[in-house]
């Protein structure tokens, strides 16, 4: 035993993250070692733990530390591969973690189905003109409003990324933020590979439900207050029909015929229907729009009152979800004549978040905002998408699918300030995480804007990592000279 002591010295230590370290006592850990009894040796007892009903403290280990990124960004849907591809453009190592299997989040693992507020410069535009490049948009009229290919814009984004050189990694979710003083330094990720560390100057989070800047500490809203209610989730499906054009009174196509009956009235022709096989949908809005020959996208439930960071709650939603979405469609093919072999292709792998957490900024969007139409000198996008309040309850569901407007909003700008963690340095967020309100959320929250704030992020953190300054240093007259640099600004 003599032996085994000198080996492992007084010092004995257990490091647990690159700046935690917890001390081992010599006894304490011959005493676990030797649990099991040595022949012809008393079994020596370790200190009874401290026990704390309900928890479970981790053993402290060392993990892997990288530090090769200048800016890292966490969660790759909408906000986050426009952030990741910027930031690579104007000159940064980037590192971008997604924990589902593909690139643009609501996009493409949430099949969302439509772009809205879209008709913007820089990323948006690229995205649009490549897309249309590959046959992968579908024919409308509007540069605001349309629908995609799923399957296209998973590739798309990944070879624009690999091209720019953003070191992507799937499969791999931020689970822990960590801080030296007030600045965020290193974040802990969980994969297939186990828990890594990573080191950067600058993060972004784009996790949509602000899982980043909550690990790191920072102030948050959700729903209408500190808690819910909060807009409902949708688990939307792309589906198959025998014949589109027959649909036509129900589907919304890019380009409408003369005469053809608005889209309000669509939703209701879906609804009646619905309705007339016994069930009245989650969603009293259903819509359904044509992607391409007889594919179409569909939005037909509602799931009310669910966390966006509870696991089992969101996991119970996903369910009566998929199930509902099924019976409905199952429900439509019985009908046969034009509803004749519509069939799901694919639920979402993701449902759809519309309310997470929303993390305190330098700024906040306020309804007030949107009533005066404001005007900012960082401002980094215009939003001209209105107030879009899903029902609370299904109560309400039935009275109304979207709440009465509590204003009448004008177009309004989004500052940069606002995508700058007020609580912790060298945080920025981009998407719907951002600082705001809950009626103004409603309105940014759409993807054509989270392209724009991405965008944004993205340049002003490569040009305060790359300058050794924080994002709330970088003016932004400085981010829109580098955007044109690259080629993202006219």
């Amino acid at each position: 035993m003599s032996h085994l002591l000198k080996a492992l010295g007084d010092g004995l230590r257990v490091r647990f993250m690159p700046s935690f370290a917890v001390s081992v006592s010599r006894r304490h850990f011959i005493s676990a070692t030797l649990a099991g009894g040595v022949a012809g040796q008393p079994v020596l007892a370790a200190p009874a733990p401290a026990v704390n009903p309900g928890n479970f403290s981790e053993p402290a280990r060392d993990i892997p530390l990288t530090a090769d990124a200048d800016v890292i960004i966490c969660g790759a849907g909408p906000a986050g591969v426009a952030a990741a591809i910027t930031a690579a453009r104007a000159g940064a190592k980037v590192r971008l973690f997604e924990w589902r299997g593909c690139l643009g989040g609501v996009w493409t693992a949430g099949l969302l189905g439509y772009f809205l507020d879209f008709n913007k410069p820089g990323f948006a535009r690229e995205l649009r003109d490549k897309l249309d490049a590959r046959d992968a948009r579908a024919k409308s009229t509007s540069t605001s409003r349309f629908c995609y290919d799923p399957e296209a814009l998973k590739l798309l984004l990944e070879e624009l990324c690999v091209e720019t050189g953003v070191k992507f990694q799937y499969h791999t979710k931020v689970c822990a933020a960590f801080k030296e003083g007030g600045r965020l330094t290193t974040i802990v990720t969980e994969s297939k590979s186990g828990r890594q560390a990573w080191k950067a100057p600058v993060f972004i989070d784009t996790t949509g439900d602000g899982d980043l800047g909550f690990q790191a500490g920072c102030a948050f809203e959700t729903g209408m207050a500190e808690d819910c209610p909060c807009q409902p989730m949708s688990l939307n499906a792309l589906l198959v029909v025998k014949d589109a054009e027959a649909l036509r009174e129900f589907i919304r196509f890019g380009t409408p015929k003369k005469g053809e009956n608005t889209d309000g009235e669509k939703k209701k022709r879906i609804k009646d229907v619905l309705v007339g096989t016994g069930h009245f949908p989650s969603y009293a809005s259903p819509t359904m729009w044509h992607v391409r020959d007889n594919l179409i996208f569909a939005m037909m439930n509602h799931e009310y009152g669910i966390k966006a960071w509870d696991a089992a709650e969101i996991t119970a939603a996903t369910v009566r979800a998929r199930a509902e979405m099924n019976k409905m469609v199952a429900n439509l093919r019985q009908l046969g004549g034009p509803w004749e072999g519509i069939q799901i292709v694919a639920t979402a792998e993701q449902i759809g978040v519309r309310d997470g957490r929303r993390i305190k900024g330098r700024y906040t969007v306020l309804q007030d905002d949107l009533a005066k139409g404001a005007r900012h000198d960082d401002a980094v996008t215009r939003v001209n998408f209105g107030i879009d309040v899903h029902a609370l309850s299904a109560d309400h569901n039935k009275k109304h699918s979207i709440m009465p407007k509590p204003i009448d909003m004008k177009p309004y700008d989004i500052p940069l300030r606002a995508l700058i963690a007020k609580d912790v340095d060298g945080l920025m967020m981009a998407g719907r995480c951002i600082s705001g309100d809950f009626i103004a959320h409603s309105s940014y929250r759409v993807t054509g804007n989270a392209v724009a704030m991405g965008e944004a992020a993205g340049v002003t953190a490569a040009l305060a990592a790359l300058s050794k300054r924080l994002p709330h240093d970088i003016p932004w007259n400085e981010g829109l000279e580098k955007l044109k640099a690259i080629g993202q600004r006219a």
